[in-house]
């Protein structure tokens, strides 16, 4: 697997050096963030290769700033890391077959900003690939990423773990109108066709983005980020009330 760009390369030398085979370099290019990630691979052991421009674009394509990294393959958290977290605030994102890298991508990065962790299925959707990873920006490491074998077992998992389970469908509720405060797994599905009918089946309920008239549908990253937002706000109101409570106001 190969990152490059800046964020995303400086982010791996944080949080997984181990991952990473070598940092990759464009000979006679010297700046301060090149020298920082070069002092970053020096002090974690990370070997450091210098190549001439043309290699960097063939191994990484013209947009790497000069500088990439080569990783062995992201690995997948355990599902019971995804579910684990403060009860009453977790978030999860079950993907139900987004096969596309760049929406992945940027779904995980909202994932990321908002406080939810992601799990996909093992079929029919997309790898954590260079397109997801350049899409997230880094957020490929600071995010908890699980992989199921089974969508329907996991829904039932999570419910008798505490977790209200929503999907996102154009006929759905308001999200605004619904409680999505506490333990919520949300549910998204595949660009063009939406959620699955027995993932639909499954939920608790189903929420929608209200727009105005003949705007059509959203992408899925957007609609994630905007309901994402929407379960944080929800979260955040409901804890300044217990404060205010603990506080006699």
């Amino acid at each position: 697997m190969k990152i490059w760009g800046f964020h995303p390369v400086r982010e791996a030398l944080a949080s997984r050096p181990r991952a990473i085979q070598h940092l990759v370099l464009q000979a006679g290019r010297r700046d301060p963030r090149a020298d920082e990630l070069e002092r970053l691979a020096r002090e974690a052991g990370v070997p450091v290769r210098r190549v001439a421009r043309f290699e960097l674009d063939r191994l990484a394509g013209k947009a790497h700033n000069g500088v990439a990294a080569v990783l062995a393959t992201r690995s997948f958290d355990e599902v019971e890391e995804c579910l684990a977290g403060e009860k009453g605030r977790r978030t999860v994102l079950l993907l139900d077959e987004v096969s596309d890298p760049g929406n992945l991508g940027a779904i995980l990065r909202s994932a990321a900003a908002l406080g939810a962790a992601v799990v996909i299925p093992e079929r029919h959707s997309a790898p954590l690939s260079e397109a997801a990873a350049k899409a997230a920006a880094g957020a490929l490491e600071k995010v908890r990423i699980g992989q199921t074998g089974n969508v329907s077992q996991f829904l039932a998992r999570v419910k008798e773990e505490g977790f209200w389970v929503y999907g996102a469908a154009m006929d759905g509720r308001p999200a605004f109108e619904v409680q999505l405060s506490g333990d919520v797994v949300l549910c998204l599905g595949a660009e063009g066709t939406g959620l699955r009918r027995l993932t639909r089946e499954l939920c608790d309920g189903l929420v929608s983005i209200p727009m105005v008239e003949g705007a059509g549908s959203l992408n899925v990253s957007a609609a994630a980020a905007i309901l994402l937002y929407e379960i944080r706000r929800q979260n955040s109101v409901q804890a300044k009330i217990r404060v205010d409570r603990g506080n006699g106001s």
